[in-house]
């Protein structure tokens, strides 16, 4: 995170900031369309953040400010409601969480900055519901567990985006830290940090710039896919199900219910092969399973798009011998973003051959850059409570 970002959002205040906090966005190394499947996924949090600086304003009223967005007002003598503008609507599901445990919220005056790229399949949503409750922890000098605030931004986003989202992008903006992929099992909800430090190893992502419009209502409708082939199949929890279970019911299943349960089975068999891979230090395995994702997402779960496969493609192309030791998809798709597992040494020439090849082929510049495992969802400034710091 640089101070620039706190800079901007203190810059936006008429009174002195007495609360700042940040939360990152994510990126999900493996594990896609499964954390609303019971299955296991592999994210980690970005070097990439929204920050918010707030200051309380004696009133019942919350002021919201950020660049580029019209304002907002909410009126917090009474339950939020969805309104406009839309991109306060997550902060609106944030605060009716914590009336609903019971906080009378004060009146504040906050200004957002970010440099999470939206509509990146990077997870800019909740990483500003994570940012907005670590925010009101500041502010109300109370702390929640980790796992408490995940979950609250994620009934935040259903209730107030209404997008019917798994668990992985709150957990991962609550749970990251330095180095450490975060783990987790979606049934149990439970996290386990997954080192994440050899130096030669580099994580490049590739924001493609594309957002195509036929995903709205994709991601609802893959959902119901498989909770259609769940309740075909007879199974209480995708966990239950092995592939000679999909195959057996393939016909009874049809076209394409059928292909979205081998994807939910096999993705969760490679997450699972992934992290063991990662803890032998067999980094060829990992990318191979990070490759055979981004097929299984491009042809049975068709969540990939011209763009993203090209942008795989390029990075596949240069290959072990480039450096590169996996691609795929990343996100909810139909545009987005890649992740690309590669030698730290090829990384800068990866970036260089990958911008300049996907520009030439597609006329869009694309962002691509570097990051490590960072830290999660923390207060930079105010309360001297560490927000969150409670793993349970």
């Amino acid at each position: 995170m640089t101070q620039d970002l706190i800079n901007i959002a203190r810059a936006g205040l008429t009174s002195p900031a007495t609360v700042i906090a940040a939360a990152p966005g994510r990126v999900n190394l493996i594990g896609e369309h499964i954390d609303y499947c019971d299955g296991f996924v592999m994210p980690f949090a970005i070097d990439r953040y929204i920050v918010i600086a707030a200051a309380k304003n004696d009133s019942s009223t919350a002021h919201l400010r950020s660049e580029g967005m019209p304002d907002a007002v909410i009126d917090l003598s009474v339950p939020p409601q969805i309104g406009e503008p839309h991109w306060a609507n997550y902060v609106r599901g944030v605060i009716a969480g914590f009336q609903q445990l019971g906080h009378d919220i004060p009146g504040f005056d906050a200004c957002f900055a970010s440099s999470v790229p939206g509509g990146a399949g990077l997870s800019s949503s909740a990483a500003l519901e994570c940012a907005t409750a670590t925010l009101l922890e500041g502010l109300l000098g109370t702390s929640l567990s980790k796992k408490q605030k995940a979950l609250l931004c994620q009934k935040a986003e259903h209730d107030f985006a209404k997008v019917p989202c798994g668990i992985m992008d709150q957990f991962a903006s609550t749970f990251g830290e330095e180095n450490r992929l975060v783990m987790i099992d979606c049934r149990s909800a439970e996290v386990t940090l997954v080192p994440f430090e050899n130096p030669d190893l580099a994580v490049i992502i590739a924001n493609t710039n594309v957002h195509h419009q036929l995903s709205d209502g994709g991601y609802a409708i893959r959902r119901q896919h498989t909770e259609q082939a769940l309740a075909l199949l007879g199974k209480p929890s995708w966990r239950d199900v092995t592939m000679a279970d999909v195959e057996a019911h393939w016909d009874a299943l049809g076209d394409p219910v059928n292909r979205r349960a081998r994807h939910v089975v096999t993705e969760v068999a490679r997450t699972r092969a992934a992290a063991s891979a990662l803890a032998a230090g067999d980094y060829a395995e990992l990318g191979r399973l990070m490759d055979a994702s981004h097929v299984s997402l491009r042809d049975d779960f068709e969540v990939s798009c011209a763009e993203l496969d090209l942008m795989v493609s390029i990075a596949r192309n240069i290959g072990p011998a480039g450096g590169v030791l996996g691609a795929r998809m990343t996100g909810g798709g139909f545009g987005g973003s890649t992740v690309t597992l590669c030698e730290s040494a090829h990384a800068e020439s990866i970036m260089a051959t990958m911008r300049q090849a996907y520009q030439q082929a597609t006329g869009i510049v694309p962002e691509i850059f570097c990051s490590r495992p960072s830290r999660g969802a923390h207060l930079v400034e105010g309360n001297q409570l560490d927000a969150g710091s409670r793993m349970e």
